[in-house]
């Protein structure tokens, strides 16, 4: 196995003798509280259950439905299907180690956690940055909507969010690859956070901040910036809407997939690159579970309750079902 060494603090040269072989990483527990840990067992199945069993209603209902065989729908089957695996990656061992005690996690599982979430993070991100795309040119330009975003448009915009997904998880294996010595083992999250390694590494602190910060802003920033240029065209072209009316449905439409940018994006920037100046565990742990669980788990809520199309094919599916 790969040897991974940790310092209390960075090592100096003449430290290298005193290296302590190590080969695991040790997670933030929820509770020590041994009554409080059943519930908390309860709590995050139930979560975990409602994520998954409210998206593939999702996918089900668009995809039996052939009046939802659209481009937004198209988007949001995807989004439902990579908040699915999102989710799956982090709360499942979560769970686990809540019921057994356990905190620990091996060095090659903790990689292999960390590059599986920085894809779906980096997938849902970019979704979320399409779907804003998409809005713009359904209220920006209604009339040319379905001749702009065809299917081969839909399909390609899908595979490049695919491979900057993939570019930005094998980029963030291979900078932790790099680090053979880490100030401590204590993780401060229940999950392997790529942002929580890059604290971790050695040797230069500075270094890491900054590529962390780069990281951010490349894969973070850039997308926001998408989001936010699309949703100024669309303000704009709502407010030439001379009606209240038409500017209501108008906005209405793009209401839901406003709901869940903020319900992503605030948190987890918090965490990335706010993990550098928190020293508070509990906080990261906090804003971690809002984007990693409730944001997955609301999803099919706001998306079904305020988009009739959806609840009325979930209407004809459970009537088809029974």
């Amino acid at each position: 196995p790969q040897a991974l060494f940790f310092f209390e603090r960075c090592p100096s040269n003449t430290e290298a003798q005193n290296i302590t072989h190590v080969s695991e990483f040790q997670l933030v527990s929820f509770s020590e509280d041994p009554d409080l840990q059943p519930i908390l067992v309860g709590l995050f199945v139930s979560m975990y259950l409602v994520t998954v069993l409210g998206n593939l209603l999702i996918i089900l209902a668009v995809s039996s439905d052939s009046h939802l065989h659209t481009p937004m729908y198209f988007f949001l089957c995807n989004l439902s299907f990579t908040d699915i695996c999102f989710i799956s990656t982090t709360v499942p061992k979560m769970i686990v180690d809540i019921q057994t005690h356990s905190r620990v996690i091996s060095y090659e599982g903790c990689l292999t956690q960390m590059s599986i979430f920085a894809f779906f993070v980096c997938m849902d991100d970019m979704l979320l940055t399409v779907m804003a795309y998409d809005r713009f040119v359904a209220i920006c330009h209604p009339l040319h909507y379905l001749v702009i975003m065809n299917p081969r448009l839909c399909g390609f915009l899908v595979l490049i969010s695919v491979l900057v997904s993939l570019f930005d998880s094998q980029l963030h294996n291979l900078i932790v690859l790099q680090f053979t010595n880490f100030k401590d083992v204590e993780i401060s999250n229940f999950f392997c956070d790529p942002s929580q390694l890059l604290n971790l590494a050695c040797p230069d602190t500075f270094s890491n901040n900054i590529l962390k910060y780069f990281l951010g802003v490349v894969y973070g920033l850039f997308p926001i910036s998408g989001i936010l240029f699309s949703y100024y065209k669309i303000v704009s072209s709502i407010l030439r809407i001379p009606s209240s009316g038409g500017k209501y449905k108008a906005f209405s439409t793009c209401g839901s997939h406003l709901s869940v940018v903020c319900l992503f994006h605030a948190p987890a920037f918090g965490v990335y690159l706010g993990s550098t100046v928190s020293h508070s565990p509990r906080k990261v742990v906090l804003a971690s579970v809002m984007y990693t669980v409730v944001t997955p788990m609301l999803n099919p809520f706001i998306y079904s309750l305020r988009n009739k199309d959806i609840k009325s094919a979930l209407r004809r599916l459970h009537s088809r079902t029974v």
